[in-house]
């Protein structure tokens, strides 16, 4: 087990604080089409509209804005598909830090691009045959660079927490109480943070997690009581929801908060996505849509409740996204 001490509600409003003025204040978006579609009153934070189209800006910028001057000079390195890269690398930016990504050969090229867009430097590996994990800490060690993990760190937590901090706001700014939230996880570092928030400043609302189908780890780990790992050589539309296990401080946190975890198809996956675009009028990506899909699958019964749906992203590959909307 990890010894960093795992984040807390105060970490999270520190994070917003150091936000303010470079994240963007997401909406929460409504839709009569949706809440006839699932028998309740949905709430959809549309952290699609995020800068660089993701959750993921959130908690790069609370870590990499805490390095110190001899950190920025060395610079630091990450690994993703995509999203945590391209919120790491607008991140470096504002800070005047050198960034290095380890990206997966078959990212999707506009997450690829867009990264590179950023000024990062852009380092490819194979997801099914080398670890990502040990290049990073490579080229760290040659660069004298500090590793930035996409969901297994304090900060990184606490920054995505401030989603859920804006939601549980803006739903009291509202009038209205959550009954369920239902969030797309890969290892784990939004929905703990998101669950940091909710625990403070709405604790009757039920957590899920939603995974795509093949990927459904802390579903599995929720069951089990502990972590545990996804089958190896796996493929998923849903390109941003890949880990392999959740993380140790995120499971620590969603571990005792979540109140269970569904998993949906691709198929589900993009039909969500063609009736974001219809009716809500957002672009999301596959794994960004996964909680939509959830709800509109039946996987979590509304009955006449009000729930949250996070949108978490909205890099979508353009070929993947005319084959949802049937373009």
């Amino acid at each position: 087990m990890s010894t960093i001490q795992a984040p807390t509600f105060a970490d999270v409003e520190d994070a917003a604080a150091r936000l303010k003025g470079h994240a963007v204040l997401t909406p929460l978006i409504r839709s009569e089409a949706l809440d006839a579609a699932v028998g309740g009153r949905v709430f959809v934070k549309a952290e699609v509209l995020q800068r660089t189209g993701s959750f993921k800006f959130r908690g790069a910028y609370n870590r990499l804005s805490r390095l110190t001057d001899a950190e920025r000079k060395h610079g630091m390195v990450a690994f993703s598909s995509g999203n945590h890269a391209q919120g790491v690398a607008a991140a470096a930016g504002l800070v005047g830090c050198p960034a290095v990504i380890v990206m997966p050969s078959d990212a999707p090229v506009i997450k690829v691009e867009s990264t590179r867009a950023l000024g990062a430097e852009v380092v490819f590996y194979d997801r099914f045959t080398e670890s990502r994990e040990a290049i990073a800490e490579r080229i760290a060690g040659e660069r004298g660079a500090v590793v930035v993990p996409s969901y297994d760190d304090p900060f990184i937590i606490a920054g995505q927490g401030t989603a859920g901090l804006e939601a549980a706001r803006q739903l009291e700014a509202a009038g209205a109480r959550a009954d369920v939230l239902l969030c797309p996880v890969s290892g784990g570092g939004l929905l703990a943070g998101i669950g940091l928030a909710f625990e403070a400043l709405s604790p009757q609302t039920r957590l899920y997690s939603v995974e795509p189908e093949g990927f459904d780890d802390h579903a599995r780990s929720l069951k089990a009581g502990e972590r545990v790992e996804n089958a190896a050589g796996g493929r998923s539309l849903c390109d941003a929801l890949l880990a392999s296990t959740p993380g140790e401080i995120t499971f620590a946190i969603n571990g005792r908060r979540l109140s269970g975890g569904v998993a949906v198809s691709d198929a589900e996956a993009l039909a969500a996505m063609a009736f974001a675009f219809r009716h809500l009028k957002l672009v999301i990506e596959p794994g960004g849509a996964t909680a939509l899909a959830a709800l509109l699958c039946g996987r979590v019964k509304l009955d006449g409740g009000v729930a949250v749906v996070i949108a978490s992203g909205g890099n979508v590959d353009p070929a993947v996204y005319v084959r949802a909307i049937g373009g």
